[in-house]
């Protein structure tokens, strides 16, 4: 192999080693991706998931060369745990940026299991692109979340915004929980106050009833749920005694 050659690949290499931009990223999503599934669990359950945890990362790259494009990463897997001893892992399939030109790289595949105490918890997204820049990550496409209880969410088009710590999707959202469901045009968090909305066209369903609104908002601190907006609750006959 040329010297050359050499010399890119200690460059793809240390694109992905631990502490660089692209493990910086991974580092960042370890708050943003545990608090995704707080938000589904809370607006119901009101369970603090949320915290903010200190998490020690251990890459294991099965392969990391460079093609035609700048940077490739093959089946990137990144372990850890937390302050608790309860497991992290979150695996990208594929991570491209094709040109240095280019501060963005595509992910493809991007899957998170997360060991909480209730059970384990997991993320799917099929295509993200993070932008180094403004260290955002806009996935494409449908975003499901599985709970331990049985939880489940179904978002699509979510944009994370690494630096403010925002979440917004701009796709329907809809979850189901043990003790209910519920739909909305869309979802939006600030994972830094803990706030979670669900907006437009909002309804849901539980045992006292069902209820809708324009907006649905919970403090994940406080653990307290409002409707505004028109709100309306329908209480089934025989369930209040």
């Amino acid at each position: 192999m040329s010297e050359a050659a050499n010399l890119q690949r200690e460059k793809a290499q240390h694109w992905a080693e631990p502490g660089s931009r692209h493990d910086k990223l991974v580092s960042t999503l370890k708050i943003a991706l545990p608090s995704a599934v707080g938000v589904v669990a809370a607006i119901f359950l009101m369970l603090p998931l949320t915290e903010d945890q200190e998490v020690s990362f251990i890459l294991d790259k099965k392969d990391v060369g460079r093609a035609e494009e700048r940077m490739k990463i093959e089946a990137a897997r990144y372990s850890g745990t937390d302050d608790k001893g309860q497991p992290f892992v979150l695996i990208a399939d594929r991570a491209v940026q094709q040109t240095s030109n280019v501060p963005v790289v595509d992910i493809n595949g991007m899957r998170a299991r997360l060991g909480l105490a209730q059970g384990p918890a997991t993320i799917e997204a099929l295509r993200g692109r993070y932008d180094l820049d403004r260290q955002q990550v806009a996935v494409s496409g449908p975003v499901r979340v599985s709970g331990p209880d049985g939880e489940q969410l179904v978002t699509r088009d979510v944009l994370i915004d690494l630096k403010s710590r925002q979440v917004r999707s701009t796709g329907q959202t809809g979850g189901q929980m043990p003790v209910g469901s519920f739909n909305a045009d869309n979802m939006s968090a600030d994972l830094g106050t803990r706030q979670v909305a669900l907006n437009g066209a909002v309804t849901g369903k539980l045992a006292l009833g069902t209820f809708s609104a324009g907006r649905m908002r919970a403090d994940l601190d406080s653990r307290v749920v409002v409707l505004d907006g028109g709100a309306r609750l329908k209480i089934t006959p025989g369930t209040v005694r």
